[in-house]
């Protein structure tokens, strides 16, 4: 079985080399805009379901089984926010255009960063606090989920408020009492779903 933090590492190396063919792309004068396209809108695709997968599955669960679940988590949904808007800029433009490719590296600096933060930060805190039954379980729902996916189509790929979305996850997972106030998410440290 699958183990979702290995799922995550493998879609982080594939979105590297991608941008690096895009780089690539960029380099050579007179490049075919079809080119662009045929690398660009698979990978604006998967950039955003990969984030709506670890908005629906990942994330709910790293802040039961985090050390800094909070922190993590709310850094996470924005930078999902500023690589959904780089995804989007350049949606809006022609391909190629000078436009098109700032949107495209909009959404390669907010996602080098969340890469980087959540492989360090996330991804390894995770592997140390989660079993590995619940890690293998989490990476078949991801896989399915990415594999029912290929684009955002059908899908919310809307930005969504950190603060909201924290708070929702602990709703489900915690509901509160009428005397809780506050985000309460260090309380569910540790638990099991």
């Amino acid at each position: 079985m699958p183990d979702i933090t290995t799922l995550i590492l493998d879609d982080h190396a594939w979105f590297r080399r991608q941008f690096a063919a895009l780089d690539e792309l960029q380099a050579r004068a007179g490049t075919d805009t079809r080119e662009l396209v045929r690398l660009w809108e698979p990978l604006a695709a998967r950039l955003d379901v990969h984030a709506i997968a670890e908005e629906k599955i990942f994330y709910p669960q790293l802040l039961q089984h985090g050390e800094d679940p909070q922190e993590e988590t709310l850094d996470a949904i924005d930078d999902h926010n500023d690589i959904r808007d780089g995804v989007a800029r350049a949606g809006r433009s022609p391909v190629g255009s000078g436009e098109w490719w700032a949107g495209v590296w909009d959404a390669r600096r907010a996602n080098d960063e969340h890469m980087g933060e959540e492989e360090n930060e996330g991804l390894a805190n995770f592997r140390l606090n989660a079993t590995v039954g619940l890690r293998e379980s989490l990476g078949s729902q991801f896989q399915e989920f990415m594999d029912a996916h290929p684009t955002p189509a059908d899908l919310d790929n809307s930005d969504q408020d950190p603060q909201a979305y924290v708070a929702a996850v602990e709703n489900r997972i915690d509901p509160p009492s009428p005397t809780t106030t506050g985000l309460g998410i260090g309380d569910l440290k540790g638990r099991q779903q």
